[in-house]
């Protein structure tokens, strides 16, 4: 977990990271798959609201935007995406994949 930055910081921060995750040469270089588990999903407003969606237990805050987002409030997102990763088997960090792909794929409808 990424301590004390929140908002537009900490999506830029974890988009890089889940794309040196993606990228072959950066993973194995660094095995970046030993850390996959602990990669945060990048926020924003298509993942908001896949949260929101799949969480079962408690419902996040309301969505504030990634500008306005605080470090409590990303933790709490953060923990909903966690397990709702861990009931599909997956990281969380490749939950932004998957909803990103239903947001395009349902607009273009």
């Amino acid at each position: 977990m990424i301590v004390g930055i929140g908002g537009i910081a900490r999506k830029v921060l974890n988009i890089f990271l889940r794309d040196a995750l993606y990228t072959k040469y950066l993973s194995d270089a660094f095995n970046l798959s030993q850390a996959e588990y602990l990669f945060e999903i990048p926020l924003d407003s298509i993942v908001a609201k896949g949260i929101v969606k799949n969480s079962e237990a408690v419902q996040p805050p309301r969505w504030p935007g990634v500008k306005y987002l605080k470090p409590e409030q990303s933790h709490i997102y953060q923990s909903a995406a966690h397990k709702i990763a861990e009931q599909r088997l997956i990281a969380r960090v490749h939950l932004d994949a998957l909803w990103w792909s239903f947001e395009r794929d349902s607009a273009m409808v």
